[in-house]
């Protein structure tokens, strides 16, 4: 399976085209790639979600597991991280939704679950129930993120 790297100097809607808001996603997408890259010389890739099911149930387990969120947009594309111990996968989705989990592998680290709103998109229903802070970037525009600490056992896929 090839990951495609994304570039953030070169936005691109590829692989996110049949989304409403395909600019506003990819400038996320781009958004997220800048933060690897910066914070830890990273190259951030993504790959059709069809082609990481494991990863993309994984991420789907948590959510319904952890608070009952199933989302109801097909997942477009998944990027898989692991750096500096931490063991990320990122799952944009048609609507505009990006979600993250972030699991230090460490037994007393940091787990938690992402969301971010791309700009022009409603939030979904199945988040109803999230505050959301508004975000500034210049490649995603005003976004939109919560989140919330994984409090579960869920093994790596």
């Amino acid at each position: 399976m090839p990951f495609e790297a994304v570039s953030f100097t070169d936005v691109s809607t590829a692989g996110l085209e049949s989304s409403p808001i395909a600019e506003a996603l990819a400038g996320l997408r781009a958004n997220e790639a800048r933060y690897f890259s910066n914070k830890y010389k990273h190259t951030f890739a993504v790959v059709p979600a069809a082609e990481v099911q494991e990863a993309l149930n994984w991420v789907e387990e948590i959510l319904d597991s952890e608070r009952e969120i199933v989302p109801t947009s097909p997942a477009l594309e998944v990027s898989i991280n692991d750096v500096d111990g931490i063991y990320w996968v990122h799952v944009f989705y048609e609507s505009g939704l990006a979600v993250n989990v972030l699991w230090t592998r460490a037994d007393d680290g940091k787990r938690a679950v992402g969301f971010k709103l791309s700009e022009g998109m409603d939030v979904p229903p199945e988040l109803s129930a999230f505050k959301f802070a508004r975000q500034k970037s210049k490649l995603a525009g005003e976004n939109r993120g919560s989140f919330f600490k994984i409090k579960g056992d869920h093994p790596l896929p």
